[in-house]
């Protein structure tokens, strides 16, 4: 059993809707397939240093506890490790606060090699913060074997050490990881392929979006962080240019520090990306807030939110959007340049979103025209099927194919058949 006791700071914190709060502190709880026995609101108004909540919050919780005795108590914040220490000790129960909780849900959902190497070094980095002297029966240094000898390392010592080793191992294993990936980066480049890379808030519906683009059988659940792994796939746009199409991990308010820098690594290849589609849900409450959280991530990741042109923001689950809250959304589509409307579930939208990023990679297209021999069907195919053909004329034994390609397929083309542009018409 689990209560979950969720929580609102005036002042200094931007005031978010708390029944979505409760709503989303339950589906966090529920992503560990814990139950939850109970629930309490407190209204903190100022964080005490040494236990987070007021006296009064702290005895009415702690009659719940001793009234439901649950395995844990959730605190939906981020707490130090002395207020969490004091809980546990007041309230006599194992606490669990937001960065816990989430840590929990990444240590389960991952499930390739980089993915678990990046949990347990954020497990490990939040881990270290929180050692404390709770081994009394082992507090006592170990000295050696000579009467003479110093003081040995106590238990903490050891256990701070054994981590600060692991974390160095970890952090090494994670850098080959990054060469790895900027090695197939710079392959990617060499054949070149778009990437158009999926972000938003967790349960945005990020993955439901890329299986009905792509096809493809992702996970995908109501549940927070459903996708932890990143997954790729390849997806033709109408034009017939090919991209690479990105899922990542979704993100969430007060995401943990530990997390965004062990999986640094895997967001790289956001800033990378040719295309950024923020996925945003027009049923929540806090819209604008979620926005302000993945925005806020994707500048600490470089990102220019204000100025970047690759930024798409794409508002999903339109057809359950409330009627309280079209309006909004309505507005939002309208004066938001590159803003449009879809719903992951019914297709609603998903054409126009996929034309939109294929005019975006078009921007810079010409038109060209190559001599070719009639003979090498292999590369008119190719042109047919990753260029708009404007014109095609026999010339004795060759061909004259006039097209409307853009940069990245007109370098692919040249590099594979070895054939240069006769002639270059205007700029589109």
């Amino acid at each position: 059993m689990q209560p979950v006791f969720s929580k609102q700071v005036r002042g200094d914190i931007p005031e978010r809707d708390l029944d979505h709060q409760l709503e989303e502190a339950i589906g966090l709880v529920h992503a560990i397939q814990v139950e939850v026995a109970g629930l309490d609101k407190a209204n903190v108004t100022k964080i005490s240093p040494g236990h987070f909540f007021g006296s009064g919050t702290i005895e009415r919780i702690e009659a719940q506890v001793k009234e439901l005795k649950p395995n844990i108590v959730f605190v939906n914040h981020n707490l130090s490790p002395v207020q969490q220490r004091n809980l546990e000790k007041t309230w006599n129960a194992k606490v669990i606060d937001r960065t816990g909780l989430i840590l929990e849900i990444f240590g389960e959902r991952a499930q390739t090699k980089e993915g678990r190497l990046q949990v347990e070094l954020a497990q490990l980095e939040y881990q270290k913060s929180r050692l404390v002297k709770a081994w009394s029966h082992l507090e006592r240094q170990r000295g050696g074997t000579s009467f003479v000898g110093g003081p040995g390392e106590s238990q903490l010592e050891i256990d701070r050490r054994l981590i600060g080793e692991r974390i160095a191992h970890l952090k090494k294993e994670l850098a080959k990881v990054r060469k790895t990936r900027e090695l197939g980066r710079q392959s990617r480049e060499r054949v070149p392929y778009p990437i158009v890379a999926l972000v938003g808030y967790t349960n945005a519906g990020k993955s439901t979006l890329f299986n009905r683009l792509t096809g493809a059988g992702v996970f995908a659940e109501d549940l927070p962080f459903a996708t932890l792994d990143p997954t790729m796939r390849q997806l033709t746009l109408p034009s017939g240019r090919d991209v690479i199409l990105s899922d990542t991990v979704g993100f969430i308010t007060d995401l943990p520090t530990h997390l965004v820098e062990s999986f640094r690594a895997t967001l790289e290849q956001v800033q990378h990306a040719d295309v950024i589609l923020h996925v945003r849900d027009s049923t929540q409450p806090d819209f604008d807030m979620h926005k302000a959280d993945v925005l806020g991530i994707l500048s600490d990741l470089g990102v220019d939110v204000e100025t970047d042109e690759r930024l798409f923001e794409v508002i999903n689950k339109m057809d359950i959007c409330p009627e309280d809250r079209q309006e909004d959304i309505n507005r939002t589509l309208h004066f938001e340049a590159r803003a449009l409307g879809v719903s992951a579930i019914t297709g609603e939208g998903a054409d126009a979103l996929l034309t939109a990023v294929d005019a975006y990679l078009s921007r810079h297209a010409s038109d060209v025209v190559y001599h070719l021999p009639i003979h090498d069907g292999k590369a008119l195919s190719w042109l047919y099927d990753h260029a708009e053909i404007r014109s095609r004329d026999a010339e004795g034994n060759d061909v004259l194919v006039s097209v409307f390609i853009d940069p990245v397929n007109k370098d692919r083309f040249e590099s594979r058949f070895g054939y240069e542009a006769q002639q270059n018409a205007k700029q589109a």
